[in-house]
This record gives structure tokens, C-alpha cells and sequence, in this order.
């Protein structure tokens, strides 16, 4: 008998599989098809575990499902992916002073000092997001320059205050912070980085690249809870935006833990792709190998990133030729040659994924030999990533193709650095407007045959999707300039901008196998929006309103709520 009834529930179950599914439809759906090209549709079914099942046309009969989600006929895309920001430095950014939107010294100024008084209690001040080609500071001669310390110590109060350029490539220290940190006129700038300094060689308040560091070791560490409340923060600002996965170019291993503690409770509602902040943090994070996906595909620590230079803004990424405003500066190269096929292959050889900081000229070739020369020993499928790839030179762009290289670009900063990449690139030299014809050149590299991975490198710049493909479109700011875009040969297709986002960053991440595309087997990650990024104006893809989130089939926001918990599975 018992056998009989457990027989009989067995094939009750066994009868009604699709119990739990969901159904979505009446959507305008648009996503990246596996060759590339858009493909639409108007409803898909995901199933209790997240999982998209079927993706239907208009004309399809629909199957019967549990349960139903009308879509009102707003447009669904794939959830959308940054390929490249610094998840913690943006949870950071929202907690802490944050200069990114102040236009002059004196604005930033007032700021501070606003900061100051509203926080006495606190025995730093810490913060960053300032930008002096911004504030438009000159020096007597009428050269662009850094602020100094005696402007920060005007309002300071006496405190120590370390302020990181938006870039995080300088950072601003009070007369308090470079006692504190023992920075003196006989302190020797470090390789890969230059202290800033008055006549005399008195320490003037800036310290640029890996002289940060000498500052950076006294300034007290943030604590495990402030930890917590940096990658919530982050996590819904990013969520707000329809971002659903991201690289995270960078994690400490104090950043992996804040990650491991948010999935360890089930609060990791966003897709991780980590890449740890160079060797050090690879071998303690990850040990002699890149690890599994964890808490159904949220994280991952898959490779390793490496500082090869330094900015375009701070004058540290590295020139084949000098800066045609600072004659006889070439930037800062983070590391030799040498050094840097040496960490590559240590990374290689365990099978981490490499993805290397390259912003100038010089730095992009040397990266493209580099990668060159591993490949001979490295085989297989490495999908070498060059992170930014602002400034290379022409003779160099067919190369990202040539040897499989990822390029993973951020279209929001040629709108953002247009002007001062004109001052810092135009000359009348041999090279220099070969250097503005190679620079954010992202047509000429994907047409050389690479894949391209868009992002924001927020806290750089704000995490906003949108505004990145409508500058990949144009290149022109939000005020449409200048009309008709800056060097327009460069601009990309919509189809292209779109995978950019989507499914070539999850490729750009080991990750197309999971997400990235909306499609049977893969995670039911998408997001609702107001307009199709297919057909409407750039303009009004800027102000695209982001209605609803959703990662695994889990609903995560909602434009006016809050964004909602997750629990774990």
C-alpha cells in the first residue's frame, strides 16, 4: 500500500514539472543572439531556479505557467554589465566626502570645510572625486596646475584630510597628513610615482601614483562594518541603474571578504566578476588557481589586474613622446618590461585570467608585447584583457585582434576627457596627431577584430550605462558637443554598443555560458526600461528610466521603492 501511494505522488509530480515558472510577456524585448546580432522577442519563461527557459515571438503560442508578469509593453535587455569599475571605491564614495561635483577650488573648498564642521569627532577627513583641469587652476605662467596643501589646510581645521583625485590616480594631502605620514623635502619620490613639490623641494599636497602610498599607510583603515555598509551602498546604486554584473578591477582581499560576508547572508544580489589587485591579493584570495562560481553565480575570482601607468589627468600615463603640455614628461610607468611579463606569467601559469592598466601609448604597446611574447608559452583560451586602452598608438590598434586581446574601454571618458586629452596629446610633433587619431579609438579596435567590454570605471565616473552607449553612439557630451562628434570615426553601432554591455563583457569575464544574453539555459537577468536602445535619439537614451531589476528571476528593484532583499537560497 505504502508503495502504491508514494508510486502515486511520484507520478502526480512527475506530471506538473513547470509548476513554478514564470511567464513574461508583452515586453518589446531586445537582446545579443550568440553570433552577435540583436535578436527580439516578446515573452520568456524562467523557472524556480532562476533559469530562463524558453524565449517566445509574438507569433509563438505561450506556454501555461504558474505564474504571470505583464510587462506593459515596456522594453526588456539582457542586464547590464560594467566591465570595469571598483565596486568598493564607489560604496566608499557615497559614504564619505565627495568633491565630484564641484566646478572650482572654491566650491570644493566650502565643501570641506562644511564636511569638517558637520564631523568633528572624526580624526581624519577622508574622501576624493576632485578635479583641477575642472577648477581650471593655473599657476603665475598660466600652466595648469595641482592644488597645494595650504589650500586644504585653509579649511581644514588643523586635521589631517586625504583626498584622492577622481581618477584615484593623485591624492591631496593636508600639512597635517604629510607630517603624519613623515613626508618631508627629503623624501625621495618612489619608482612609479612623484611627490609634487614647491621650490626648495618642499612637499606641495599632491602625490601622484605609487607616492600615494606613503600617505595611504598612515590614514586609518575602515573597519569591517564600514565594509558592509560601503558594498550595500554600492550594490543599490548599481542595481538602481540596471547594472546586474560587473568586473570589480582590483579587490583587496578585505574587499573579498566584504563580498564573501554579503553572500555568506544573502545579501549579494549583484554578479562579481573579481580581479584581484594584483599578485599579492590573487595568491590570497584565490591561491594557486581561479575558484568556482559561488552563491548561484554571483562571485568569482578569475583573474588578476595590473597598474602598468598611471592617467591621462595626473599627468601619469605613459607616452611614447612627451605631453605637449608638460615638455619632457613622458608619465609614470608602474613597472618595467620585465617585471611585468614576470607577474604575467606567475598569474598565467595558475590559469588566472590578466588584465593589465594601460592608458597611454607607450604603456598599450608595452602590454601588446607582452601579451605577444606569453602567448607563445601561454596557450589556450586566455582572453587578455587591456584595461582602458585610452591612447594607442595607430601602428598598435590592429594588434587587440591580432593577438585576442579584450578591449575593455569606458566610452564615458573621451565625453569627460576630450578637452583635457587635447591639451595633454595635441602637438605639432612627429606623433602628435597620430596620438589624438589613436586615442578612445573603439571602431578601429573592434574592426581589427577584438571584442570590446564597456564600463564606467565608477567611482571615476557615474556608473550609468546609458549615458556610455549614447556617447559610444556620438561622441558628444549631453549637450551635443562638439556637433557631429569628436574624431566620429569612432563611433560605434547600436548593436555593437549593446553587446559591449551585455554579452561581451560576460565573454570579456568567462561568464557567457551564464549571463550576459537572455536565453534558454542561461540566468533570468534583465531589466525593464522605458525606450528601446535599438531606435530612440541618443538624447533620450541618455535619460533612459530604468523600471525594474530583476537577477535569477528575482525581482531586486523598482523604480520608487527601495531595493529588495535578498535571502538566500
Amino acid at each position: 500500500m505504502i508503495v502504491r501511494v508514494l508510486a502515486a505522488f511520484a507520478l502526480l509530480f512527475a506530471t506538473v514539472p513547470a509548476q513554478a515558472d514564470t511567464l513574461i510577456d508583452n515586453v518589446n524585448g531586445v537582446t545579443i543572439d550568440e553570433q552577435g546580432r540583436v535578436q527580439t522577442f516578446a515573452a520568456l519563461v524562467f523557472g524556480e531556479d532562476g533559469r530562463i527557459k524558453s524565449v517566445h515571438s509574438r507569433k509563438d503560442k505561450l506556454p501555461k505557467t504558474q505564474y504571470r508578469v505583464d510587462g506593459k509593453g515596456r522594453t526588456m535587455i539582457p542586464g547590464l554589465i560594467d566591465a570595469h569599475l571598483h565596486v568598493m571605491g564607489l560604496g566608499f564614495a557615497s559614504l564619505t566626502l565627495d568633491l565630484s561635483g564641484t566646478r572650482s577650488l572654491a566650491e570644493a573648498q566650502a565643501k570641506i570645510a562644511a564636511y569638517a564642521a558637520a564631523n568633528p569627532d572624526r580624526a581624519w577627513i577622508v574622501g576624493g572625486g576632485w578635479n583641477q583641469e575642472i577648477w581650471g587652476l593655473r599657476d603665475a605662467a598660466g600652466r595648469g596646475r595641482f592644488p597645494t596643501a595650504a589650500e586644504l589646510d585653509a579649511v581644514a581645521g588643523g586635521r589631517p584630510v586625504w583626498l584622492q583625485r577622481i581618477d584615484g590616480h593623485a591624492g591631496w594631502a593636508s600639512s597635517a597628513a604629510l607630517t603624519a605620514a613623515g613626508v618631508t623635502a627629503a623624501t625621495k619620490d618612489p619608482a612609479g610615482g612623484r611627490i609634487e613639490r614647491m621650490a626648495g623641494g618642499k612637499p606641495a599636497g599632491v602625490l601622484v601614483d605609487t607616492a600615494q602610498a606613503l600617505v595611504e599607510r598612515v590614514v586609518p583603515a575602515p573597519r569591517a562594518s564600514d565594509r558592509d555598509l560601503a558594498f550595500d551602498a554600492a550594490q543599490r546604486l548599481l542595481i538602481a541603474r540596471g547594472i546586474t554584473a560587473v568586473a570589480d578591477m582590483g579587490t583587496t582581499i578585505e574587499d573579498w571578504q566584504a563580498f564573501r560576508r554579503a553572500g555568506d547572508v544573502g545579501r549579494l544580489q549583484l554578479r562579481i566578476m573579481s580581479y584581484a589587485a594584483g599578485v599579492e591579493a590573487m595568491s590570497l584570495i584565490g591561491g594557486s588557481a581561479p575558484g568556482p562560481w559561488l552563491y548561484d553565480d554571483r562571485l568569482r575570482l578569475g583573474g588578476v589586474k595590473l597598474y602598468l601607468d598611471g592617467a591621462l589627468g595626473s599627468r601619469g600615463a605613459w607616452l611614447k613622446e612627451p605631453y605637449a603640455d608638460d615638455p619632457g614628461n613622458r608619465g609614470l610607468a608602474q613597472m618595467d618590461e620585465i617585471r611585468l611579463r614576470n607577474l604575467m606569467s606567475r598569474a598565467a601559469m595558475d590559469g588566472f585570467q590578466i588584465a593589465v592598466h594601460a592608458i597611454g601609448d607607450r604603456a598599450n604597446a608595452a602590454a601588446l608585447d607582452s601579451i605577444e611574447e606569453l602567448a607563445l608559452t601561454y596557450k589556450g583560451d586566455r582572453r587578455w584583457r587591456i584595461e582602458h586602452a585610452q591612447v594607442v598608438a595607430p601602428v598598435d590598434l590592429a594588434r587587440f585582434g591580432k593577438l585576442g586581446v579584450i578591449a575593455s574601454m569606458q566610452p564615458i571618458h573621451q565625453v569627460s576627457d576630450r578637452t583635457m586629452a587635447e591639451a595633454r596629446l595635441a602637438t605639432s610633433g612627429v606623433n602628435g596627431s597620430a596620438r589624438l587619431t589613436g586615442a578612445y579609438a573603439w571602431r578601429s579596435i573592434a574592426a581589427g577584430g577584438a571584442k570590446l567590454a564597456f564600463g564606467s570605471d565608477a567611482p571615476v565616473e557615474v556608473p550609468d550605462p546609458f549615458a556610455g552607449m549614447a556617447a559610444a553612439l556620438t561622441r558628444e557630451d549631453a549637450a551635443g558637443q562638439p556637433f557631429g562628434g569628436w574624431q566620429p570615426q569612432e563611433r560605434v553601432t547600436r548593436e555593437a554598443a549593446l553587446a559591449a554591455y551585455t554579452s561581451d563583457a560576460a565573454y570579456a569575464g568567462f561568464a557567457e555560458s551564464r549571463f550576459g544574453r537572455l536565453a534558454p539555459g542561461l540566468w533570468a537577468d534583465f531589466v525593464l526600461i522605458d525606450v528601446d536602445p535599438m531606435l530612440v535619439a541618443p538624447a533620450a537614451l541618455r535619460q533612459a528610466q530604468v523600471s525594474e531589476t530583476w537577477i535569477g528571476g528575482r525581482k531586486v528593484f523598482v523604480a520608487g521603492r527601495e531595493p529588495q532583499a535578498q535571502t538566500g537560497r
